[in-house]
């Protein structure tokens, strides 16, 4: 019987994020010695690497950072909740934050290509994938500039790290409004900064669906054409951040409440795990 306890299962559980299962027998393996059986969940994983490629990361958490006006927001994902609150992912994700903040990375792809201590990124998540035993990757990056730039993380669940990430710039202004902004673009998730972001095939397709809505319900023929901008403007408040009634004031927009502010909204990213 190795020598090793329940403590040092737990430990290296946390240490590793490894199956409880996978780290008994890396234990028995290793003799109880908690140094080779990290080794050793290193190596098999690595093996199952690639049989992991097909799997589902829908879990995970957003991270980012706002630097001198710029804005970085990254979301890293695995498979289940109880990695993604792990101090390992965490950790994790906070160097890919930092790395991404480092090379002023604004895709996925130069990032994961990046040098980050003698490995690119990409190997640095392949061995967390290989260590942990879960599918780990990075869905996404992104970088706001700005006169003021503000970041805001959302928990949607206590017990978990930031599910909603949202990176709001201004011209102007300051760092108050900017949070509000940001803070209502995580509860609203609007999809544009402005109408003239949305195609017009969409809006075409938007008026298509409202005319035919109008006239399945038996709206009179007169009243169609107000009744079909009534029902697109709709659309645009739902997806229109600048047109989008303010969350501590519906009285007012977005747009209002910037330029009583003295600014302008620039652009936003909003991130939400598993979306």
């Amino acid at each position: 019987m190795a020598n090793y306890t329940a403590a040092d299962i737990k430990a290296l559980r946390e240490q590793t994020g490894a199956g409880m299962l996978d780290v008994k027998k890396a234990l028995d393996e290793a003799d109880g010695d908690s140094a080779k059986a990290t080794e050793i969940l290193r190596v098999k994983g690595l093996k199952g690497v690639t049989k992991r490629e097909g799997r589902s990361a829908s879990n995970g958490l957003v991270a980012g950072k706002v630097e001198d006006g710029v804005g970085t927001l990254v979301e890293v994902n695995c498979e289940t909740d109880f990695v993604a609150k792990g101090e390992k992912f965490v950790e994790l994700a906070g160097r890919v934050l930092d790395q991404a903040v480092a090379v002023k990375a604004a895709d996925n792809e130069a990032l994961l290509a990046s040098d980050l201590d003698g490995k690119t990124v990409q190997t640095v998540l392949d061995e967390a994938n290989a260590t942990i035993g879960e599918k780990i990757e990075l869905k996404r990056v992104a970088r706001l500039e700005g006169d003021t730039v503000v970041s805001y993380m959302h928990k949607t669940s206590p017990d978990l790290p930031a599910q909603i990430g949202v990176l709001v710039a201004l011209k102007g202004g300051d760092e108050s409004v900017a949070r509000d902004i940001a803070m209502h673009v995580a509860a609203f998730s609007p999809t544009v900064l402005s109408r003239d972001e949305i195609d017009a095939e969409t809006v075409e397709n938007e008026r298509r669906v409202a005319e035919a809505t109008a006239k399945e319900e038996g709206k009179p023929e007169q009243a169609l054409p107000k009744i079909i901008e009534g029902r697109v403007n709709s659309y645009f408040k739902d997806n229109v951040l600048l047109e989008q009634p303010f969350a501590k004031d519906t009285k007012k927009t977005i747009a209002k409440v910037a330029e009583e502010a003295g600014a302008e909204v620039v652009g936003f990213v909003r991130f939400k795990v598993g979306v």
